[in-house]
């Protein structure tokens, strides 16, 4: 097991992730998550939803607002026809639930309402591409308790590469959950797991004795992120 060492080796991954995930699931709930700062997402998603197989099906790629959907229909002219906020799309589906494929880029937790209605009145597969679906400012209450149970309880990974100060997440379907140590060297595979692993047994499953010192670890973390920019 390796950790992706740039983009565009992660971005290969992921389209094959998803595509896994897809063939299993043609009518799934999926996400595709790359956690670290610096990320450009448009140009991702664009490419994403240019190379991914449709099978002859529709796509759609949905954006927060009118601002990013023009923006992305400026950069991605050729994918123009297929590109529409979220709004957009729920007007369009109050004629027909629509069919076919749904990239939804980056919604967040203002944007709860309109990716319900959108996957609920959608007879297809969907993909959240880095979602921020539950506020952190409220994750713990009672509302994001029951989005959890609910909607949000529907939503599988495809992908996720979370690196973190002294660890990292990775999943690739069908694959199970990987985490990885930080060493000065770089990442080291330390466990699996069959669902997401929380903090505290990613925590449980870490051997933080022993370890090199924080700065070097940094400095591989630091390594890594800028291959993943790039």
């Amino acid at each position: 097991m390796m950790l992706p060492p740039d983009l565009r080796t992660a971005e290969t991954e992921a389209l094959a992730a998803l595509t896994s995930a897809l063939a299993a699931a043609p009518n799934g709930r999926w996400t595709l998550e790359l956690r670290f700062e610096g990320l450009r997402i448009l140009p991702l998603a664009l490419r994403l939803a240019d190379q991914l197989p449709r099978g002859g099906k529709d796509l759609r790629l949905l954006f927060p607002d009118a601002g990013a959907a023009a923006l992305a229909r400026r950069d991605g002219a050729e994918l123009a026809s297929c590109i529409a906020s979220f709004a957009d799309q729920r007007r369009r589906q109050e004629q027909e639930p629509s069919e076919g494929l749904l990239l939804l880029v980056r919604p967040s937790q203002a944007e709860y309402e309109d990716v319900e209605a959108v996957c609920g009145a959608h007879r297809g597969a969907a993909v959240l591409i880095n979602p921020a679906l539950v506020d952190a400012a409220v994750g713990v209450g009672s509302v994001a308790r029951q989005r959890r149970r609910g909607f949000l309880a529907q939503w599988q990974a495809a992908y996720a590469l979370i690196p973190e100060i002294d660890r990292a997440l990775r999943r690739a379907h069908p694959g199970p959950w990987e985490l990885y140590r930080l060493d000065p060297d770089g990442f080291r595979p330390c466990a699996e797991f069959e669902q997401r692993p929380d903090a505290e047994q990613q925590l449980q499953s870490l051997d933080l004795q022993g370890g090199a010192a924080l700065g070097a670890n940094l400095r591989a973390l630091d390594t890594l992120i800028d291959g993943l920019r790039s």
